[in-house]
């Protein structure tokens, strides 16, 4: 079974040794690096494929929400903090989850569990070695088939996504990070950290913004070169 890779950003000790001591005791994790500061993650985030990083939000030079925006293509983020006020944020730019400090190992677990492994992500896209052309998303307690080739653009609703399509529109509790790893990335493309388009559906774009069908949506900074790369 492959391993979550992941890092660990926080600089109270204390916390650090609840968090490396917890992620020893889970099977499919991998903990690859402990930083004090977001600068210091951010150099290792260039050179290393990480899959979830645990992540303080009041951190030295960079704080952790600022930091996390700097990221074109974030990993699965779990947020660790003792003020519950910044949650809304955090479902704003999609995290895995937010714990509180402090928390228990019962409830660091519930966290880890919703984040997918390389292993699960491809067995999902593949079935007998051959690309699915479809996905089932929970939908209102039931298993909604969607056609990929009907998707027209998927928006961020903090820990809800919608899924817009030629047929209708669909909310799913899942994050914009665990949709797009689902999805050729030949096929769909992120170009903000609300919004996955599809390729084959946008009409226009301008350094700004894509059209889909009529819908203007709108392109992140650190997104600008995927359109100019295709």
């Amino acid at each position: 079974m492959s391993k979550l890779r992941c890092i660990i950003i926080e600089d109270e000790p204390l916390a650090v040794k609840v968090l490396t001591d917890y992620i020893a005791l889970v099977p499919f994790l991998d903990l690859r690096g402990t930083f004090k500061d977001a600068i210091l993650a951010t150099d290792f985030l260039r050179q290393h494929t990480v899959d979830l990083m645990f992540l303080d939000i009041h951190l030295p030079r960079l704080k952790g929400m600022a930091f996390l925006k700097t990221l074109a293509h974030p990993p699965a983020v779990i947020i660790t903090t003792a003020y519950h006020q910044y949650a809304v944020e955090g479902f704003d730019l999609n995290v895995t989850d937010y714990l509180l400090k402090p928390f228990e190992f019962e409830r660091f677990l519930v966290a880890v569990n919703k984040v997918k492994t390389p292993e699960a992500i491809q067995s999902r896209l593949t079935e007998g070695g051959d690309s699915k052309d479809y996905l089932f998303l929970n939908v209102q307690k039931k298993k909604v088939k969607i056609l990929l080739a009907d998707i027209l653009y998927i928006e961020s609703q903090r820990e809800y996504i919608k899924i817009v399509t030629t047929r209708s529109s669909y909310l799913s509790k899942m994050s914009t990070h665990e949709i797009e790893t689902l999805l050729p990335p030949h096929l769909f493309r992120r170009i903000h950290r609300s919004f996955i388009v599809s390729i084959n559906k946008i009409d226009s774009f301008t350094a700004e913004y894509v059209e889909v069908q009529g819908v203007s949506i709108p392109i992140g900074r650190g997104y600008r070169e995927v359109l100019d790369n295709l």
